[in-house]
């Protein structure tokens, strides 16, 4: 699981991120509102650290602008601002719980874990994923595409169930394998990107339309938008 830390204390951000990644998360950090807003955008994250005073743009403005863009990642509010009214302004804006610092640690991972049982209790598994002109059956573990089956191994079906439970997401390698192979998958690894090359190859034999696509910088996403008019 990736927890994004959008805090400009570099000190605290170091800090927060060493804590969660000992307790087996991984993690990764933005010092700016600007950057936490971008990465919270193209990136999938399974919770949001979020600062209030932020240099360029506001903490509040960021949760804002997500919740706009009906990104339903739990936001939870690490701030030295401890008035009611401020808890109650972000609240309100979407964030999901308020924690002032200083805080304790090991009463942040209990409201972390809290978050993570509450968004992940509200998910419902549908039988049948269909992206484009693609669709995977959970119950046959089958996949088509317009129509043609497609025999993937495992580790594939695992991979292509992973992009399609979000298609137009971006997930980055490390998110990948944390996802698909398991938190001790080693890092330096390229075994996402032979895993994505041969899925493409699956996917896209016959078809003038590639449905993986690399963001550069970022990682990949499942497109769901660029077939052809009929």
């Amino acid at each position: 699981m990736t927890i994004l830390i959008i805090e400009d204390d570099e000190p605290i951000a170091q800090f927060v991120g060493r804590g969660l990644e000992a307790e087996g998360y991984l993690t990764e950090t933005a010092s700016s509102g600007t950057q936490g807003l971008l990465l919270a955008t193209n990136a999938e994250y399974e919770l949001l650290l979020l600062d209030l005073m932020l240099p360029d743009l506001s903490g509040q403005e960021v949760c804002r602008q997500l919740r706009l863009q009906d990104i339903t990642t739990p936001i939870l509010v690490l701030s030295a601002m401890d008035s009611l009214e401020d808890k109650i302004e972000c609240l309100g804006l979407g964030a999901d719980d308020y924690l002032t610092k200083p805080f304790a640690f090991n009463e942040l991972i209990a409201r972390i874990q809290a978050l993570l049982r509450r968004s992940q209790g509200y998910k419902e598994e549908a039988i049948e994923l269909v992206v484009a002109d693609l669709t995977l059956n959970r119950e046959t573990r089958e996949i088509h595409r317009a129509g043609r089956l497609i025999e993937l191994t495992p580790k594939e079906y695992s991979l292509l169930e992973y992009f399609m439970s979000a298609p137009g997401r971006v997930f980055s390698r490390s998110k990948i394998l944390d996802q698909v192979w398991g938190y001790n998958a080693d890092p330096l690894t390229n075994v996402v990107d032979v895993y994505i090359r041969n899925l493409r190859r699956k996917l896209d034999e016959g078809f003038s339309v590639s449905l993986i696509k690399t963001v550069r910088g970022f990682g990949y996403k499942l497109v769901d938008n660029e077939l052809p008019a009929k």
